[in-house]
Formats: C-alpha cells, structure tokens, sequence
C-alpha cells in the first residue's frame, strides 16, 4: 500500500546532461513539482564532472526532500566507454541518495516506456509526448533529459510496491550484499 503523500525523484543519468524530475503524490493525485536537465559539458575532467553530479544529486535531494529516488538502470550498448561513464554517473547519483539515507530504486529503459507509454519500444519523444498528457508541463522543459527523468519518478510511483527483478538499496551494506558478485577482493 503506498502513502497518503508521497515524494519521488526521478533521475536520468549522464555525464553530460542529468536530467531529474520531482513528483509528489497526495490526496489520489499526481502533481508535477520540478524537472529539469543540468550540464556537465562546461567541465573537461572526468572526474569534476562526476562530483559535479554528486554535489547536484545532494542539493536536489535536500532542496525537495524525496521519500524516494528511482533512477534508469544502464543499457547495454555496443560502446563500452560510453557504457562505463553512463554507470559511473549512475552509481554517483545513487551514492548521493544513500549519503542522504534515500531509498533507490532501478528502472530499465524498457520499463520504464512499458510504464509510460504501454509499448517498451517506444522512442524518447512518445515517451515525453504521453507524459505532457499525464502531468502537462511547459513547453521549454520538454527536454528529453528531463522528460525522461520525469518518466522514471512516474514509473517508480506507478509500480505501487516495488516488482520482483527491480533494484532497490537502503543503504550500503544492503547495496553491498546485493552486489557482492560485481566487488572485486582485496
């Protein structure tokens, strides 16, 4: 059973462009609060840019104070550097929501556009088309980053309890035991 009020994040991870999305659920309605994308692009070091992500993730967090974050989980696409810097992006913007003790929650690309649009294939801009008819925003924030964040929160909220296959952490060690075949021993 979900909660009288309910506050969810949404993120779209990138080392470029993040694009977030905040919702609240209360009184059996849906309201849009925030979306946006932010720009790393500025930032030539890999490495500013991911505590960059980490520092906005934080501020997000503490500016709207979300029950929950859902974040898209990283596909799986022919180019691995392009693979590895979307995961680090992720894994900083969940290592955020764990330092401010928020419960994450992953989310495919396919899910999420099965949750939104009924169709696992659709494109980003059916997506973000389905979901100006559910929570209508204005035109300048129609930006894919942020739609597609603001789709991932929605995503979240529609799945009521979260579905088996889907990742959640509460914390480190529970992110730890959940992904102890991916750590490497000392």
């Amino acid at each position: 059973m979900q909660a009288e009020e309910q506050t969810i994040l949404g993120i779209d991870p990138g080392t470029n462009i993040m694009g977030y999305g905040v919702i609240i659920f209360k009184n059996n309605k849906l309201s849009l609060v925030s979306m946006g994308a932010l720009k790393f692009t500025s930032q030539g070091d890999q490495l500013l840019r991911l505590k960059n992500i980490f520092d906005s993730v934080v501020d997000i967090i503490e500016k709207y104070n979300p029950d929950n974050m859902a974040i898209e989980s990283p596909f799986f696409g022919k180019n691995v550097q392009s693979m590895l810097k979307l995961g680090r992006a992720q894994g900083v913007a969940i290592a955020a929501a764990m330092f401010k003790n928020i419960p994450v929650f992953e989310y495919s690309p396919r899910k999420v556009k099965m949750a939104i649009t009924g169709k696992g294939s659709a494109s980003k801009e059916q997506v973000a088309a389905m979901l100006h008819h559910l929570i209508p925003f204005d035109n300048e924030q129609k930006q894919l980053d942020a739609s597609d964040a603001l789709g991932i929160a929605i995503c979240h909220h529609l799945q009521g309890k979260r579905p088996a296959g889907e990742k959640s952490y509460s914390g480190w060690e529970m992110f730890l035991k959940k992904n102890a075949d991916r750590i490497i021993p000392q």
